[in-house]
Formats: structure tokens, sequence, C-alpha cells
């Protein structure tokens, strides 16, 4: 099923963690101007949006407010470009986009409703790992720069034992989307299905 290709959001964020990434933090006056224009554009949204009924209705309005919380999660990002605030910048878009995609699942129902929500849950926790695993990452590699043969260890330490974490999450989330989908067989075929999965994910 490919129903989490996220191509709903128009705004994508594309935030490194290295500090010469971002762009220089904006005056007063365009901070301002930023914020003015990211309201008009969901007001605009809106619009559109009650022009439509039921789960139309739904999917557009978690949309544009995921349009809105990303591009508002960007502009902070870019005038405090800090690691956090670029890794918080990456959940936001995480959050905004299991938003649509649970919405858009909610036109389904039975087991591919099921199977939906598991697919993006699983979109949400790989995200949302990548962009911790990220920052612990930056963080590391930093301390690894900075600090002495001993505390470059432990950073390199840090750094891989972030990466296991974050594999082991992704592994959690696909198992629990392929064992969603071994909830439309029955018998034999369903035992296979599911022994398949956990050899597959290692659970």
């Amino acid at each position: 099923m490919k129903i989490l290709k996220m191509t709903v959001l128009a705004v994508s964020i594309s935030v490194a963690f290295s500090t010469g990434a971002m762009a220089q933090a904006l005056s007063q006056d365009e901070y301002k101007a930023a914020v003015d224009r990211i309201s008009a554009e969901y007001a605009a949204g809106e619009k559109t949006c009650d022009s439509l009924a039921g789960n139309a209705k739904d999917v557009c309005m978690a949309q544009i407010k995921g349009r809105e919380r990303i591009a508002n999660a960007e502009l902070d990002a870019r005038q405090e470009p800090t690691r956090e605030k670029k890794r918080d910048a990456l959940v936001v878009k995480a959050d905004a986009e299991y938003a649509v995609a649970s919405e858009k699942c909610d036109a389904l129902a039975g087991n591919a409703k099921d199977v939906c929500m598991k697919e993006a849950k699983a979109a949400e926790v790989r995200a949302k790992t990548d962009a911790d695993a990220q920052y612990k990452i930056s963080n590391a590699n930093e301390t690894a720069a900075e600090k002495t043969d001993e505390a470059s260890a432990e950073a390199r330490k840090e750094t891989a034992e972030a990466g296991d974490e974050a594999a082991a999450d992704k592994r959690e989330a696909n198992y629990d989307v392929a064992k969603e989908k071994c909830d439309a067989l029955a018998g034999d075929a369903k035992d296979a299905c599911v022994e398949s999965a956990k050899m597959k994910y290692g659970e």
C-alpha cells in the first residue's frame, strides 16, 4: 500500500544539522512579514477547505494545519539555528505528515484502515528517530572535534548507540505494519505470515 506518499504537504523542510546550512536570521520586519504570510496562507487554505465536506474536508484541514506548523517551525529554526530547533522542526514535520495520513486512513475500513494507520505510525516513527539520531550524532561529532581522545571515543560510542536505537525503533514500527497486514489472513496462512514478519524484523 502506497498511501503514505506525503506529496500533500507542499512545504518541505530540509533542515541540516550543520550550523552553516541555515540562512542568516531575519530582521524584525522580515520575521513579522514571514509570520503574516504564513497566517494569510492558512486563512486562504481554510476557505478552500470550507468548500469541501466529510473526509475530504478533514484531510484538507490537516494539510493546511500541517503547512502552517511546518512553516512556523522552519521560521523558528532560521531565527534560532540551534540543533534543538532544527530537530524540533523535523519532529513537527513528522507530526504534520502523520496527521494528514491518519485522516486519509479514516476513509478506509476494517483491516485496510488498520494497516493504513500502522503505516502512518511507522512513517512518523522513522522520521522522528532519524531526527533524534541526527541530533545526537551531531552533538557527539562536535564533542569529538573539541575534546580529548577519551572524549572522542565516548562520542563515537554515543554516535553508534544513536544509530542502533534508531534502527531498533524502525524495525519495531515496520514489524507492527507487517503484523497488521497478517490480520487479513486466517489459519496457517496467518501464522506463516506472522512468523515471516518476526524473522524479517528480528522480533
